[in-house]
C-alpha cells in the first residue's frame, strides 16, 4: 500500500447547505465570499478543532476563494484549514469517484490524477469508494498509477501525513463484544439513541 492512500468501500451522503446540485453527479458552486463562509461554516471549528480527528472537505467550488473544489485545493486545505483555522487532524479526500471529484479545471480526470491533485493539495488520505466489482480493479489501477506518479515525482508523500495517518488508528485493543455491551461509554451513546 502506498502512503496517502486508502482505499475504502463507503456509502456516503451529502448536505451541503448553501449548493444545491449533489457532488455524485454534478459540480456544485457556493458563489459566497470566504468572508461568508467562514462566519457560517467554519465556526464549529473554533471549539471542535482541537477534538477533531478529521475531516472530509467536499467536492464543491467556491470560486471567490479557488478555482478548485475545496478537496483539491492547496488554499483550501493548507492555508485556511491548517493555518488559519489551526485544525491539525488528517484530511480524507471525498470519493473520487463522484462526478465532483472527476472534473478538475474543467476537465474530466482518471482517479489517480484526482488523488494526485488531493494529496498535493494537502489530504493526508483519498477515497475511492464502492469500486469493489470485478474484484477491485479500479483501486488496484488507482493504487498502481500513484505509485508510478510518485516515482515520477508528481506528488511526494508528506512525513506530517502518515503521523496523521497513525493518529487515527486506535490505541488500545479493541474491547470484545460482550465487555463492550457492558462498557459504561456504550451504554450511554445506547440511551441517545431516539
Amino acid at each position: 500500500m502506498c502512503a496517502g492512500i486508502t482505499p475504502a468501500r463507503l456509502v456516503l451522503s451529502h448536505s451541503y447547505g448553501f449548493v444545491k446540485a449533489d457532488s455524485h453527479v454534478d459540480v456544485p458552486i457556493d458563489k459566497r465570499s470566504l468572508k461568508a463562509i467562514l462566519a457560517d461554516d467554519a465556526k464549529p471549528y473554533e471549539w471542535l478543532s482541537t477534538s477533531l480527528a478529521s475531516v472530509m472537505p467536499a467536492h464543491v467550488i467556491y470560486p471567490k476563494v479557488d478555482a478548485l473544489p475545496a478537496g483539491f485545493s492547496a488554499r483550501w486545505l493548507k492555508d485556511i484549514l491548517r493555518q488559519q483555522l489551526g485544525f491539525n487532524g488528517a484530511i480524507f479526500s471525498d470519493d473520487l469517484s463522484m462526478r465532483g471529484a472527476r472534473r478538475i479545471g474543467g476537465v474530466e480526470v482518471t482517479y489517480a490524477e484526482a488523488a494526485t491533485v488531493a494529496l498535493n493539495a494537502g489530504c493526508d488520505l483519498v477515497l475511492l469508494c464502492n469500486q469493489s466489482l470485478n474484484g477491485g480493479k479500479p483501486v488496484d489501477a488507482l493504487l498502481d498509477e500513484l505509485l508510478a506518479a510518485q516515482s515520477q515525482g508528481n506528488w511526494h508523500a508528506d512525513p506530517d501525513s502518515e503521523a496523521r495517518r497513525l493518529d487515527l488508528l486506535p490505541q488500545t485493543v479493541p474491547l470484545a463484544w460482550d465487555e463492550l455491551m457492558h462498557s459504561p461509554a456504550y451504554q450511554r451513546s445506547l440511551e441517545m439513541l431516539p
